[in-house]
C-alpha cells in the first residue's frame, strides 16, 4: 500500500518503502507516517521532514551501529534513533546497511530485547515543583497519578528553565492540566 508523504522527499521515501518492505516488514499507516511492522510490532518508520528525510528505528539504541551512523532524534530520546538523507545517491550507497540495521532491529524484536529505559524517579525533580507540592497535595497526587511518560515531560520542560521564576512561572501555568490528568501536549 502505497503511502502519501512528503513530496519533496517522495523518491527518497519510496526508496525507502522498497527497502523496508523486501526486508519482509509489514507497511501500516501510524501518525500519519509510512510505519513498518513485523508481527504488529514497530520496527521504523519513514519520515520527511523539511530540510532531510529520515527513517527511525524504534529500538535503535540496541543496534550494533559499527558504522556510526544513528542519531538520537532528540537529547532526551532513549531508545529511538534514525538515520538522515538528503539524496537517493545516499539511500543507495548506504542500501548494504540498511538492511543489515533492519534485520537487526527485526531479530531484536523476534528476541523480545527491550531498550532499558530510566525511571521516572531517576529524572530530576525541580525544588519549586518540590515546594508546590507541600504547598498543594493534591497537585502532587494527581502528578503521581500521571503515565510515566506524562511526567518525564514535565518533569523534563519544569527543570530546562535556567532561573527559577521560570520553572515556578511554569509549574503555575500546567498547574491546572495536571490536576486534570494531561500531559505537557493534551
Amino acid at each position: 500500500m502505497a503511502m502519501k508523504q512528503t513530496i519533496q522527499w517522495h523518491e527518497e521515501i519510496e526508496q525507502l518503502r522498497t527497502i523496508l518492505l523486501s526486508s519482509g516488514l509489514t507497511e501500516e499507516r501510524k501518525w500519519g507516517k509510512a510505519c513498518f511492522t513485523w508481527q504488529g510490532k514497530n520496527i521504523a518508520i519513514v519520515v520527511g521532514l523539511k530540510a532531510s528525510c529520515k527513517l527511525l528505528f524504534f529500538k535503535g539504541a540496541l543496534l550494533k551501529d559499527a558504522k556510526g551512523l544513528l542519531d538520537k532524534p532528540g537529547q532526551h530520546t532513549q531508545a529511538g534513533r534514525w538515520l538522515t538523507f538528503t539524496s537517493t545517491q545516499e539511500i543507495t550507497k548506504l542500501k548494504p546497511t540498511l538492511k543489515t540495521y533492519i534485520q537487526e532491529a527485526i531479530a531484536a524484536e523476534k528476541s523480545g530485547l527491550k531498550v532499558t529505559l530510566k525511571k521516572t524517579s531517576e529524572f530530576p525533580m525541580p525544588a519549586e515543583l518540590r515546594k508546590k507540592f507541600k504547598q498543594l497535595p493534591a497537585l502532587k497526587k494527581a502528578f503521581t497519578a500521571l503515565t510515566p511518560g506524562r511526567q518525564r515531560a514535565y518533569l523534563l520542560y519544569f527543570s530546562s528553565a535556567k532561573q527559577s521564576t521560570t520553572r515556578e512561572s511554569r509549574i503555575e501555568k500546567y498547574k491546572q492540566q495536571i490536576l486534570a490528568g494531561k500531559g505537557l501536549n493534551d
